[in-house]
């Protein structure tokens, strides 16, 4: 007779709150989406207020601002030249104005982005390519894998599948929408008992709304059928929709990066962000007697969330100055010199020298820009593998470093070169590649051949 008996199994678990996904979810957001998802917490919790919208100033309240005050004045320049400016002023709004002007961004670009900073060889880097640039606007195969990737070894093949299903967006490189969300299920933070299956076998039956069935089918009671569905819906059934490359995009930049007295200041674009605090009547009721439980309850949790939600919007600008500032220490001489001095930066890097980890980095560095004298990048520019493919810790010449000389070798032309010419000329600055490199960063960059130059 078999008898079963209680035993204990330890394990680790990552468990996370509804305030820590808001909190990460936050972290996220460039500045203009960031002021929307202030204004539907403030039109949800009655608790926030704001304090001081310094985007929005009436004309009795403007005063001229000091030169040291005046952070973003290109950013909410009406796009004139400043009164008694002169040329400069005209060309520093012309540079502002080219500046936020943004092609949008694939979803195959931002796949390989991610790609290239992966400590990965050349040969499970060219699958990884092949399998990214084979996937259609919703991130599914364009055609079947077992024909594309015929004659290539199916273990390093399963590998790559994994690890690019597992980049931002989650859930791409499938076959569909419900193998997307299975893998997406999979991803999940403390992945619930369950959801796989939910997901992958009883699909159907959730559209029709036949939860008792399911709950069946699954041996489970119909409300924990529904707190999965719940969290079915997190997922995004066509993760590479929200790349749309239909129109072109204006970005308003999160942070400005200044050469002052030979010395580099960082500003926060703190004028789109409004300042918040409790509204002054609910405190005043949260320490009142009267009004029954139920109204003080209601009170405090608001209260609670609306500090939670103050706190995790500092956080997100405190944890984007201190990206910053690394970046300044590790591309100072991108700062100084411009593009071609970019050197091989990895989001490791950065991670470890401020403590926290490598999405989080990849969170912050992801849509949002900076205004420099060089022009106004995204942070994730700055993330880019030596020329080696080793990261910041190969090659002291980054690829995109590479790209600008070549980009300034071509405008600087007497006679039009050949991609070996130009790989030769390269290789006297200490800087060697194939021919065929050279041919495709030269692509890359939009630039002909010597023949159609």
């Amino acid at each position: 007779m078999q008898l079963q008996r209680p035993s204990f199994v330890q394990e680790q678990r990552l468990k996370m709150n509804p305030q820590l996904f808001q909190s990460i979810k936050l972290m996220a957001l460039p500045v203009v989406e960031l002021r929307e998802r202030i204004q539907e917490e403030i039109d949800h919790n009655p608790a926030l207020e704001v304090m001081e919208d310094r985007a929005t100033v009436s004309l009795d309240d403007y005063t001229p601002r000091s030169e040291e005050d005046d952070y973003f004045e290109a950013t909410s320049d009406s796009g004139f030249a400043r009164r008694g400016g002169g040329e400069d002023d005209g060309d520093e709004q012309r540079k502002f104005i080219e500046g936020v002007l943004s092609n949008p961004e694939t979803l195959q670009e931002h796949l390989l982005w991610q790609l290239r900073l992966q400590p990965i060889d050349e040969a499970h880097f060219r699958v990884g390519e092949l399998l990214v640039q084979n996937l259609d606007a919703d991130g599914f195969y364009k055609e079947p894998i077992e024909l594309l990737l015929k004659d290539e070894d199916p273990t390093l093949t399963a590998g790559m599948l994994d690890l690019i299903r597992s980049l931002d967006p989650q859930g791409t490189c499938v076959a569909d929408y419900r193998e997307s969300l299975v893998v997406q299920a999979r991803l999940l933070p403390d992945t619930p008992a369950g959801i796989e299956e939910l997901v992958a076998e009883h699909l159907d039956l959730l559209e029709r709304g036949k939860t008792a069935e399911v709950a069946k089918k699954m041996k489970l009671t119909e409300a924990e059928v529904l707190a999965l569905l719940e969290r079915v819906k997190e997922l995004t059934p066509f993760p590479g929709r929200q790349f749309d490359t239909s129109e072109t995009r204006y970005v308003t930049p999160d942070l400005q990066i200044i050469r002052k007295d030979g010395d580099f200041v960082i500003v926060l674009n703190e004028e789109e962000i409004p300042v918040l605090g409790i509204n002054p009547f609910f405190m005043k009721l949260s320490d009142e007697k009267d009004g029954g439980k139920p109204v003080r309850d209601f009170v405090k949790e608001n209260i609670k969330e609306a500090r939670w939600f103050i706190r995790s919007v500092n956080q997100r600008n405190h944890t984007m100055l201190r990206v910053a500032r690394a970046l300044v220490e590790f591309q100072r001489n991108f700062f100084i010199n411009g593009p071609k001095q970019l050197a091989p930066l990895t989001l490791k890097d950065i991670a470890q020298e401020i403590g926290v980890h490598e999405t989080t980095v990849s969170r912050i560095a992801n849509g949002k820009y900076i205004q420099t004298e060089w022009g106004i990048f995204e942070i994730r520019y700055f993330f880019t593998n030596s020329i080696s493919g080793a990261g910041s810790g190969g090659s002291r010449y980054s690829k995109e470093g590479v790209k600008e000389i070549i980009r300034e070798i071509i405008a600087d032309e007497g006679r039009h070169f050949s991609d070996q010419e130009l790989a030769d000329l390269l290789a006297r600055k200490g800087i060697p590649l194939a021919r065929r490199t050279v041919a495709k960063y030269r692509k890359e960059l939009a630039l002909g051949s010597s023949y159609d130059r």
